[in-house]
Order: C-alpha cells, then sequence, then structure tokens
C-alpha cells in the first residue's frame, strides 16, 4: 500500500445492472432483474442494481412499501448468497415505530449481513421531500480491502456531502476508494448526469460507478441508462447505452495507488464539518 492514501490491495470486480424497470411491480421486477443477475454467478465482486429497481421512481409506490421483513430483502439475501458478491440497489423501504418510509439503499453480502443507506437528498422537483423521510448518515462498507460509499441518485448533485476527505478517521486514509450511485435520472438532465460523475470522480481521486435506468415509467419520463464507471481520472472504463444491460468491469487497486502518490491532492484539502 501506498503512504498517500492507502488504497486497497487487490482489484474489485464490479457488474452494473441497466434494466427496464416495470412500474409498481415487485415481483415481475424481482424476476426480470433476477433473471439478468444469474449469468454473475462467480463472475463479480459487487452487482449493482438502479435505483427503485422493484417499483420506479414513484410516490404512489410508497402505499406498497415492504418492511425490512419483506420479500425484497429476503431476495436480496438471497441473490448475494447464491451468487458469491455482495448486491445493492434501493427499494422503498418503511421502518421504526413512526412507520416513515425511506428510499433505502441496501447492502446484501454473500454471508448474510445487511447494511444500509437512506437517501439523503430527496428530490424536491417530484416533491419526494413530502412523502419519504431523509436519511441524515452518509455509509461506507469495505469489500476485498476497498472502502466503498454508496449514494442514491438526487445525492450526486451535492458534492459537500460526498466529499472524500483523507486522514479524518484514519490516519494516511481515504474515506472510500469507490463512490456508488444507484439512480433513475430523466433523459432530459442526461448531460448532467455524465458530467457530475466524471467531476465526482476527479475531485475526490476516486472511482465512481453509477447506475441508471432505461425504458419509459408510468410517469411517461424517459430514462436513456449512460451507467458508467469512471476510474480517477474521470476517464469512463466503460459505459452503458440506452438498453437493458448487464456490463463488468475490473477496478485496478495498483493505478489507483499510484495516481494518490503522484498527484497527491488530498493533502491540500479544506477540512470542515457537515452539520444535520
Amino acid at each position: 500500500m501506498t503512504k498517500a492514501g492507502n488504497a486497497p490491495e487487490s482489484d474489485l470486480r464490479v457488474s452494473l445492472v441497466q434494466g427496464d424497470t416495470l412500474w409498481h411491480d415487485p415481483e415481475g421486477n424481482r424476476a426480470r432483474y433476477g433473471a439478468m443477475l444469474a449469468p454473475l454467478s462467480g463472475q463479480a465482486d459487487l452487482i449493482v442494481l438502479p435505483e427503485t429497481f422493484t417499483s420506479g421512481f414513484s410516490n404512489d409506490a410508497i402505499h406498497r412499501a415492504e418492511d425490512m421483513d419483506g420479500p425484497t430483502v429476503a431476495w436480496l439475501r438471497e441473490q448475494a448468497r447464491t451468487l458469491g458478491a455482495v448486491v445493492t440497489g434501493s427499494v422503498q423501504i418503511r421502518a421504526g415505530e413512526s412507520g416513515k418510509v425511506f428510499n433505502r439503499l441496501l447492502w446484501a453480502t454473500p454471508d448474510g449481513d445487511l447494511r444500509q443507506y437512506d437517501k439523503r437528498h430527496l428530490f424536491r422537483l417530484a416533491n419526494e421531500h413530502e412523502r419519504y423521510a431523509s436519511g441524515c448518515e452518509r455509509l461506507t462498507v469495505e469489500l476485498k480491502g476497498w472502502r466503498i460509499c454508496p449514494l442514491v441518485c438526487y445525492d450526486l448533485r451535492f458534492p459537500v456531502f460526498i466529499r472524500n476527505r483523507f486522514g479524518v478517521e484514519a490516519a494516511d486514509r481515504f474515506d472510500y476508494d469507490l463512490l456508488l450511485f444507484v439512480a433513475n435520472w430523466p433523459s432530459a438532465r442526461r448531460h448532467a448526469w455524465r458530467t457530475l460523475l466524471a467531476a465526482r470522480a476527479i475531485e475526490n481521486l476516486s472511482y465512481v460507478a453509477a447506475v441508471n435506468r432505461v425504458g419509459r415509467d408510468g410517469n411517461q419520463i424517459d430514462y436513456s441508462g449512460d451507467s458508467v464507471v469512471h476510474d480517477f481520472l474521470g476517464q469512463p472504463l466503460v459505459e452503458c447505452g440506452a438498453q437493458p444491460q448487464v456490463v463488468t468491469v475490473s477496478l485496478s487497486a495498483r493505478a489507483l495507488a499510484e495516481h494518490r502518490s503522484r498527484f497527491p491532492a488530498q493533502l491540500d484539502a479544506d477540512r470542515f464539518r457537515i452539520d444535520d
């Protein structure tokens, strides 16, 4: 490992699953995405599904929100166990005594562990903030020595919350090595999607992997996909088009470590704290 960033030691295989999510059809979507995932058994370390992959991005889906004992959580756990990989994506989850519903990213591991991140930035233009509860804390998970920060869609527009700090929680260590986004990002704003993903990679000296859906949803909104993996220079390692597809890419730990040693911009970064 290098002193300037303490990057992971082994490579990471990441699969992006870009699908045409069925509208308000959790059972159908579990079957559809299950078929797309099946060939990935033993081929990936991390498998990424879109945001709200059981329903599409819908305020009305709140009425059918599952709880943590529901079929989708069980399905994710079974997929992770069967495929031998972490499987992640977001769904509507009703949780807590208040019965609030969250746009919750779930992180299921092959050994049965389950982590979660509740979307912090709710999309005001679609009134998501009026129907769903907001999360508070960022999540960092570890996989094969990689530190990974998974986020949801609209979070992409808020670089302060996303900022990859250095040496805060551990000396000579970044908060994360891979920044991950799951999304339902409309075609009308695809330029922002493509631009901001590259920017987040460059400014945070990190790989970025992002999965968006394709097709047209029940609100007649179109999605162009554009799922992508960027390296730490903002260069795409793999790019998806506007059709359902699954792609897998290997992230180089050595290349990340060398870049962080060669260009240690983190040593000049501003220190700050985010207050709720």
